[in-house]
């Protein structure tokens, strides 16, 4: 049984400590992965003044932001203010008024990197808060599955039943590519931007091959590459980097990609439930995105990288924690064993750890440095160097 209400205290004592620093607060993420709610809950502490930008009457009420918000105290919260540009350079102002005065949390669904404008204006005085959907210390071990299968977008995963929550998603698709894009400034027919989507999921813990994409849909490459910018940065897409260290080896140089959302890459798949999932060819994949993702929200690695070599040696993500390098291997299997591409990789990158993570539940070592850690152990890895 799903419980009905998660409590996202992490993300609460984020921000209270981003509000503490800076006089302007930005929560950054995707669409209905609970901004707007994790704001209001903020209204108890104090005296708060709520902005939507997506309503009407707020919209009319800030035409002239500097006359309806210079008398304003307290914390003023302006929910999608990337819908009206004009507002940054009136925060900017407002924000250097010093102690005493109004402090801001701007929310959005678009890196705030998209509007140069806001990062300009804004510039030494905001601190970026990303929100993310609910992840393992969120939901706790119990709920790994329903978190895999559903994807961590709260609507999703606390529907009444699987077949809900995949509607949910399939509807969320519908509505991200009909208006959402379109809304945050992206000139992209949904018909094709969908195609692009579906095919990108096939490419889901894979090397990024633009052309291959392009020649498929019969558009130029440089279409494809603003198709994939505009998923990212709309936090649906993760593009993660190679390492790129001359070692004297022939090393993979293009990026890989994964679909930030579980729930979503198997809602563009057709996967509907758990059952479904077992028996997909894309099983490993959906594992390693999955993963990938858990263990960047454990870490919370500045720069993150992948490992890979022409000859065949790869390594999924490679991170610096704490002065120490640490490698992490996704693997979908009853009890992995240690393999070439592991000692290659300890060795090339200099390791000081290397884990590896399975669905398992025996925590053993491999090599010197090297084991296998379970997925429900993750968060006791942060306490290494």
């Amino acid at each position: 049984m799903i419980s009905p209400m998660v409590v996202r205290a992490i993300y609460q004592k984020d921000l209270r400590a981003a509000l503490g620093r800076a006089p302007v607060a930005w929560l950054v993420g995707p669409r209905q992965c609970g901004k707007s709610t994790l704001a209001r809950e903020l209204q108890a502490e104090g005296e708060v003044h709520f902005f939507d930008l997506e309503d009407p009457t707020a919209a009319s009420a800030l035409a002239q932001p500097m006359t309806a918000l210079r008398s304003l105290r307290g914390l003023l919260v302006l929910d999608e203010a990337q819908r009206q540009p004009d507002l940054f350079p009136v925060l900017r102002v407002l924000a250097d008024r010093g102690e005493g005065a109004a402090k801001f949390l701007v929310l959005g669904s678009a890196s705030p990197e998209l509007s140069r404008q806001s990062a300009e204006s804004l510039a030494g005085r905001v601190e970026v808060v990303e929100l993310r959907g609910f992840d393992l210390g969120e939901v706790g071990p119990a709920a790994t599955e329903d978190l895999w299968v559903r994807g961590g977008f709260p609507r999703s995963f606390l529907a009444e039943n699987d077949e809900d929550s995949y509607r949910w998603r399939q509807n969320f698709l519908a509505t991200f590519l009909e208006r959402d894009l379109g809304v945050l400034g992206f000139g992209m027919a949904p018909a094709a931007m969908r195609r692009f989507w579906t095919m990108l999921s096939h490419y889901h813990g894979q090397i990024w091959n633009g052309a291959e994409i392009a020649s498929a849909m019969g558009v130029s490459p440089h279409t494809t590459r603003k198709y994939l910018d505009a998923l990212q940065q709309t936090y649906m897409v993760r593009v993660l980097q190679p390492w790129h260290e001359n070692l004297g080896k022939r090393l993979v140089k293009s990026p890989k990609i994964y679909l930030r959302d579980t729930g979503l890459f198997h809602a563009l798949q057709g996967i509907a439930d758990g059952s479904q999932l077992r028996m997909h060819p894309k099983l490993g994949a959906s594992w390693e995105g999955f993963v990938l993702e858990e263990v960047l929200r454990v870490f919370q690695p500045d720069q993150t990288w992948f490992y890979s070599v022409h000859s065949g040696s790869e390594l999924d993500l490679f991170f610096l924690h704490r002065g120490q390098r640490v490698g992490v291997e996704i693997k979908h299997l009853d009890a992995p064993r240690l393999t070439k591409s592991m000692r290659v990789a300890w060795q090339d990158l200099r390791l000081d750890h290397l884990f590896v993570v399975y669905p398992g539940e025996r925590r053993y070592a491999l090599d010197q440095g090297i084991e296998c850690v379970p997925f429900s152990m993750l968060r006791d890895l942060v306490a290494i160097g």
